[in-house]
Order: C-alpha cells, then structure tokens, then sequence
C-alpha cells in the first residue's frame, strides 16, 4: 500500500489555512480567547503527524523490550510481534522503522504524550481513560487480565478471596484502571520500574505474592516460570492496539488501510503462528523435568550441539530441543520401531551418513544434525524461516515422502505448501481415510509431527537462553584454539 503524499500534503495545508482564518476573525478578549488559542495550537501539532513521517522518512515507535513486543533475538536482530507489524506499515508508507525502548509501560505513555514518537506499539489495551487522551488503531488480538501468582497458592473461586492477597502490577497499565472500576478493596501496588514478565519472575521466586498480566503475556512465560499459576480471570475481552496522539485523521486511515490489507494478504496470521502458535500445549511436570536435565545432562553433549549446528547451518538450541523430543538426551534411547540413539536414527539413515554405532552420542548428533540440515534443502526458495525449519522438523518425523504427500494435498485444498500455518491443518489428514487413499505414502499419523514440533518450540524457547549465556565460553574456546595454532 502507498499514501498519496500530495493529498496529504494539501490536506494539511487546508487544515493550517482554515485555522489561519479562524484565529484572525476570532478577536475575543479575555480568558475564552486564551482557550480557543490554545485548544487550535494543540491541534495543529496533532494534524500533521503523518505528513511529518512522510517527510523525514521515517516512523518513530515508542515500544517495550518484551517477547510480546520488540527484543533482539538469537542472531542478534530486532524481532517481536510488534517489530515485525509495525516495519510491516512503515513499509506501506515507504519509510523506515526506527524503535526507541522503554522499560515500562508508563515510560512508553509519557514519551508519546511528549511526543518523542510517532506511535506507542507496546502491547497496549484499549481503555476508556487511554482514549480520553490517545487516539488507537484496531485491535489487533484479544487479551484476559489474569491474576498471577506461585503454583503453590490456592485458586480463587470468588471475589472475596481477593482481598486476602498482596498484588504488586506494573505502572500505568490497563490493570491499574480495571483494578479501580472493578475490584474495589483490593490490596495492591504499584512497580514503577518493572514490567511483567520481571514481576512474573519475582512471583516464581516468591518475592511477591501476585502480579496481574494479559494472557499473552502469561503464556509465553510459564515456559520460562512453570512454577506461576493462573489463579483468577480478572477480565476478559480486551484489545491490543497501537496508540497515537489525537486528531490525526489521515494516520488513522493509513492504519486502518493498511491492517485490513495485512490480514487480507495472510501475512497477520503467519506472524501470530510463529510468536504465538506453539503455546497452547503446556504440561508442567514435563517443563520441571526439562529444566533439571538442562542442569543434568545438557552440559556433557552441549559442545557437540554447537558444532554440529553451526557445520549444518542450524541453531544449537533448536538442534538440542530436536534431541530432547527424540530422546530426553538420552544416547541409550530406542523405540519399539527400532530408532535409535540420542537423535533417534532409524538404521538406514545412519547407514547413509557414516554412523558405525547409533549408541555414541557424538555420531549420532553429527548425523542427525546432517539429516535435519537435509530436510531443510528439500523446500525450494520460497520457504522462508522459520517455516522451513518447523516443515524441517516434520519432515523428518514423519518422513519425506509423507510430508510431500501433505504438500500436494495442501495444494488440492487450496492451502500454501510452504507455510506451516497452513501444513500444520493439513498433516492431521493423512490420518483419514477419504485423503490418505488416493496418496502415494497411504497413511500416516499425522497428528504426530504437529505435536512434535510444538513441543520442540517449546524447549527451544527455554534453550535460546541457555546457549546466548554460553556463546561468551564458545568464543573464548574458539580464540584459544586459534591462537594455540
């Protein structure tokens, strides 16, 4: 989509001389003059913001450093679901994206209320109180307000129960307004400094007793705290939108314009199923044992994970998730078909890659890294990440000839082969007997590779952080081999 810079241009100055005019046929005396004075000069600095972005190429947004939102991910790149929507509109006006972080909520309020950006995209609810102030754009998904506290602590079946509780939430947030309207007498403070996920933290250690967070919010961190526990929905059925100062009518109607034509063209669901499609599976005792064998076995084959990874052009963290779904790092492991090893190799597939035995652990990661790297060149060019490596993933547990078969029903259904929003609905199929007949493969449980990849992006999650805190050693231990050569 493009803006048509001349009318806007037009726009604006049609605006400026009708305010002109107004001021200089309006002589009043006295206070009521002071006030329309006023009222016209804030909005003016409100009607040009698109203009303004338009003419210094470029769309300032004010944002949080939050997996919900912005941060820097593996490969050291900006991402998040607001990164990815917002760079997605400035393209739309053909100019750049430039991001400024704050950490808090409140932070990022009183900077577009000073005007240092052009818009606040920050995982913000749309509320009465925000928008007697601020202007929002469409909401863009559907969030509850969760209270959050440790696992140990009892669930809440009434109201009352509330008041029994110490609530620490974040500044300026769209709780602090439900709070007021909906829960009086409620205990609770205020954290000026922190956002969600860090009170989330301070609940799993038990620094607090509760915290409030949307539901997105939550879901993503339990991953990371599996000992936080919903314990009350506080509310439900609110939106997440971007904001913006008030009176500007031609920016609103470039968001507007542009939304509709994100969700039109399937983009805005392919980037709610890469940061949101893999958490809707969670099972606590399975994360707590995840976590202890990250202490427990992890350290003895993390070395052989990085350099399989990086010979095969693969993320360590993704390569050793793969591997715990296989076999919970186990080089003992086999299955009742006969896989073997901490990567689960069938025989022919570590006969075809060199393995003497599937039982020593380093051969067995080596090929399955070489196999899972094999996987991803099956996909033609237009596969992009990460959807080629979760088809990647599949592909490789239920085998190439099922997932091609996947692919070509894929295309009969009108879906896209090379998006696994789309594979994921496919895959199931082949279980049922009216589309696996007329296959070349026949049957296959296809259920299974979508389970198996949303669990690998589960422990994945886990382990990007285990292997960025490891990078500062793998680079020192590179150095060392450098210069002892």
């Amino acid at each position: 989509m493009t803006v048509n810079r001349t009318l806007i241009a037009s726009a604006c100055l049609l605006s400026c001389c009708i305010f002109i005019i107004s001021c200089s046929s309006s002589e009043h005396s006295g206070s009521e003059q002071g006030s329309t004075e006023q009222s016209s000069t804030e909005q003016a600095k409100t009607e040009d913001v698109l203009e303004r972005i338009l003419k210094k190429n470029e769309l300032v947004v004010l944002t949080t450093n939050q997996p919900t939102t912005y941060y820097i991910d593996r490969e050291e790149n900006p991402t998040g679901p607001e990164y990815d929507m917002t760079v997605s509109f400035a393209k739309s006006l053909g100019v750049a994206a430039r991001f400024i972080e704050f950490d808090s909520t409140e932070a990022v309020i009183e900077a577009l209320r000073k005007g240092e950006g052009d818009i606040a995209a920050a995982g913000l609810t749309i509320t009465a109180e925000r928008k007697a102030e601020f202007d929002f754009g469409p909401g863009y998904m559907d969030v509850s307000e969760y209270l959050v506290c440790h696992r140990d602590a009892a669930f809440i079946d009434k109201i009352e129960g509330l008041k029994e509780l110490k609530i620490v939430i974040p500044a300026a947030t769209s709780y602090v307004d439900n709070l007021y309207k909906q829960y009086p007498g409620i205990d609770w403070s205020l954290d000026h400094n922190l956002l969600t996920p860090s009170l989330l933290e301070k609940v799993r250690s038990k620094e607090i007793e509760c915290t409030i967070s949307d539901s997105t919010i939550f879901d993503i961190n339990r991953r990371y705290y599996p000992e936080i526990s919903v314990k009350y929905t506080l509310h439900k059925g609110s939106q997440l939108s971007w904001m913006y100062a008030k009176n500007n009518p031609h920016l609103a109607s470039a968001i507007n314009k542009w939304f509709a034509e994100y969700q039109d063209s399937g983009e805005y669901a392919q980037k709610i199923e890469k940061y949101y499609g893999h958490i809707d599976v969670f099972d606590y005792v399975d994360i707590q044992k995840f976590k202890r064998r990250i202490k427990d076995r992890l350290p003895k084959y993390k070395d052989m994970f990085i350099k399989a990874a990086e010979e095969n052009g693969i993320s360590p963290a993704l390569l050793a998730a793969q591997s715990y779904q296989e076999s919970h790092w186990n080089p003992k492991a086999k299955s009742p078909t006969g896989v073997r090893g901490i990567m689960m190799l069938t025989q022919p597939v570590a006969k075809s890659l060199g393995v003497t035995s599937r039982l020593d652990a380093k051969q067995n990661i080596f090929a399955g890294a070489k196999f899972h790297a094999k996987m991803k060149k099956m996909f033609d060019e237009n596969v992009a990440e990460p959807d080629r490596s979760w088809m990647a993933l599949a592909a490789y547990n239920v085998g190439r000839g099922h997932f091609r078969d996947a692919q070509g029903l894929a295309r009969k259904l009108g879906k896209n082969p090379n998006l696994w929003i789309d594979m994921k609905e496919v895959l199931p199929l082949l279980s049922e007997k009216k589309y696996y007949k007329d296959l070349k493969y026949g049957y296959a449980r296809g259920n299974e590779p979508v389970q198996y990849v949303t669990r690998i992006r589960d422990y994945d999650d886990i382990l990007v952080q285990y292997f960025m805190e490891q990078e500062p050693a793998v680079k020192k231990s590179k150095e060392q081999t450098k210069n002892s050569s």
